[in-house]
């Protein structure tokens, strides 16, 4: 895989052993890459990574039914802009290899369950053993200590044992988890940026160091107010549908034609709010934002009381129009098409080795030089096919 100069990154010139696989790790690798990062992904001989086969969808080649063609969309959604080279760990000379591969790397990535890797020789002594230098990041799904330290981890267990399903869903007899594979996500986001943090350091001692996360960390770090209700309020949160536990009016709320949802953060808001709908804002009872999450219910009926006489899209702009915060509830392809999302650089069209021209979701961050010139990262690189770059790393190795 070459790098053109218009997808250096802040990053170029690190290089990344990614032996992870399933969602957190490659998550955190593929933000290295999208940064500028080399990533070279490590898999297993004949499957590879976990989520080549999770699916469906999955699609192929057009005019091909052959199941060895078959790419898996969840893989695709983790793995751009990375190197693929199958090597077997328990076999003495692909454990060379990657050996050789970690002398060059900066950093290393694995999401092993606690102790697998002491038992293939690949501890994080010998590693750094090997290279003194380099920064691992470990993730695990409870810890790599503790009473429970040695639990497996899956998104949606973590979301359950972590709390956040007891906050999510209609109502506290409905838990429910979210969308997208959030805890294996965020896992990932905090082990790139603990990567990050560990390379800055190495900058002033010249000595690698181990960044450990896990799942519950990851969910447990963005419980947010709901920490501290408990913490130190002693009030537990409970799962209360599309309404926040402690803002008002702030949700969804039912309109003549579907719903909206706004996000009434301050007095003054409250004040445009009312202004917008003829309410007196000193209505007894919720005149201020303590009384209005305690009056829950006569909110909400007063609120859609008022929207029931307008359908969405007039409803938004009459709600824009006097500076209230407001938005629809968009589904997923409407946010693809939608030309915000695209002008923000989050759809990146990419040549795959079999499937041709896909569009993947896009990085989340863009960064500017002093001028105001965009310096984001823009050639990005198909996810890659099992063991695509194996040749040419084993060539690479023997020429360096």
């Amino acid at each position: 895989m070459t790098m053109t100069d218009d997808s250096a990154g802040p990053l170029a010139g690190t290089l990344v052993v990614d032996l992870s696989r399933a969602l957190a790790g490659p998550h955190a690798t593929m933000m290295l890459g999208d940064l500028g990062a080399r990533i070279i992904k490590i898999e297993v001989p004949g499957t590879g990574d976990d989520t080549r086969g999770w699916g469906p969808p999955f699609v192929q080649p057009p005019g091909t039914s052959d199941p060895a063609d078959r790419q898996s969309t969840y893989f695709l959604s983790a793995n751009r802009n990375k190197e693929s080279i199958a090597l077997d760990l328990k076999a003495d000379a692909d454990r060379e290899v990657l050996l050789d591969l970690v002398r060059r790397a900066d950093v290393l990535v694995e999401n092993f369950r606690t102790g697998v890797l002491d038992r293939l020789g690949l501890g994080f002594e010998a590693l750094h053993a090997v290279n003194p230098a380099l920064v691992i990041l470990s993730i695990t799904g409870f810890g790599h200590d503790g009473p429970e330290g040695g639990r497996s981890g899956y998104d949606q267990i973590a979301q359950g044992e972590a709390g956040l399903m007891s906050l999510t869903g209609s109502g506290p007899d409905d838990p429910q988890k979210v969308g997208t594979p959030i805890a294996d996500l965020l896992a990932g986001m905090y082990g790139a940026y603990g990567v990050l943090a560990a390379l800055r350091g190495r900058d002033r001692t010249g000595v690698g160091t181990v960044v450990r996360t896990s799942l519950l960390a990851a969910v447990v770090g963005v419980h947010g107010f709901q920490s501290t209700r408990y913490t130190v309020a002693g009030k537990v949160g409970r799962a209360q549908g599309n309404h926040h536990a402690s803002i008002a009016p702030y949700g969804l709320f039912r309109c003549a034609d579907g719903a909206v949802q706004i996000a009434v953060g301050s007095e003054g808001l409250w004040r445009r709010f009312c202004g917008a709908f003829d309410i007196d804002p000193a209505t007894p009872g919720l005149a201020t934002n303590g009384e209005r999450v305690a009056a829950h219910e006569r909110l909400v009926a007063l609120v859609e009381d008022v929207f029931a006489r307008w359908e969405a899209p007039e409803l938004l702009a009459h709600l824009d129009e006097h500076g209230v915060p407001a938005g629809k509830v968009r589904t997923i392809d409407e946010v693809y098409a939608w030309e915000q999302t695209r002008s923000q650089g989050l759809l990146v069209d990419v040549e795959h080795e079999t499937l041709g021209t896909v569009q993947l979701a896009g990085p989340p961050l863009r960064f500017f030089d002093p001028t105001g010139d965009e310096t984001t990262r823009t050639g990005h690189v198909a996810p890659p096919v099992l063991d695509a770059d194996g040749t040419a790393i084993r060539e690479w190795l023997a020429d360096s």
